[in-house]
């Protein structure tokens, strides 16, 4: 047994000294891979100190104005992006084009046809060809001298903003402006420069809605005597039964067929903006 005990031993004391030396290698080699790891971060930081762009920082010129960094600005642009729909519809003439549309589509009877996707679209392409002088000034008093580095982003958007609202203004009732001046209670303005947007732009989309009211009216007119003179019809003959709507279908389409249906209203609509 104690011979055993020995012979243990013994072979323990011999394999501990080559265990030792099979971990310095290894040992060697981490401490080597910590101090390159060091260094490189250390020469990362120090390269990225000289090249970096800072996040925020704000310069002036000799004007009194200022720009910020590149990075703000994409900030500031992907945010303007997500407002974008908002400002399509408080803005500009979509909202006018949409509505009148969809009232024709119903004044017609047809539920789905032409499809949303369709009406959206003509609505938009006609909201820019109306649009198309309010875009241009823009982009001659605000856009390109900001890329000619004429002005500062903030005095662009300024200047680019000022169409806009001068065909809001265009656009807009007295009524409708003095009902939210009074709402927010807000001084009478002595100018239209002295209006506050907050104040035109619901005042321009109510306008719209009751413009739109006004045109869809006019449309509805001629569709709902056919409808009258179908269900009278159909009365005296006592087919009770049978929609009327069904019957003036065929006949309301056949009338806007002939007199030019779309473009009546598009040039219309197009009319009621001062075009043409």
């Amino acid at each position: 047994m104690g011979r055993r005990i020995c012979l243990i031993v013994m072979l323990v004391a011999g394999l501990l000294p080559t265990c030792f030396a099979a971990e310095e290698p290894q040992t060697a080699g981490r401490a080597e891979g910590a101090v390159l790891a060091s260094s490189a971060l250390a020469a990362f930081e120090n390269s990225a100190g000289k090249l970096g762009i800072p996040a925020v920082a704000y310069t002036k010129n000799a004007q009194g104005d200022g720009t910020y960094t590149v990075t703000l600005q994409i900030l500031a642009v992907m945010t303007a992006l997500t407002l974008l729909p908002s400002m399509l519809m408080m803005m500009t003439a979509f909202t006018r084009i949409i509505v009148v549309f969809a009232i024709l589509r119903q004044a017609l009877g047809l539920q789905q046809t032409p499809s949303n996707q369709v009406l959206l679209g003509l609505a938009l392409f006609l909201s820019i060809f109306v649009m198309s002088p309010v875009l241009q000034e823009a982009n001659r008093v605000g856009l390109q001298p900001y890329l000619n580095e004429q002005l500062a982003p903030l005095a662009a958007v300024q200047s680019g903003a000022e169409p806009f609202r001068q065909f809001m203004l265009g656009q807009t009732r007295e009524d409708d402006l003095s009902l939210f001046l009074r709402i927010s209670n807000s001084p009478k303005p002595n100018t239209a420069a002295d209006v506050s947007f907050f104040v035109l732009a619901p005042a321009f989309v109510t306008s719209e809605l009751k413009t739109a009211f006004q045109i869809g009216f006019l449309l509805f007119i001629p569709f709902l005597v056919i409808d009258l003179v179908v269900a009278s019809v159909l009365m005296s003959m006592g087919m009770m039964m049978l929609s009327p709507i069904i019957i003036s279908l065929p006949f309301k389409l056949m009338l806007f067929v002939l007199v030019d249906g779309w473009a009546m209203v598009v040039g219309s609509l197009a009319s009621s903006f001062g075009l043409g």
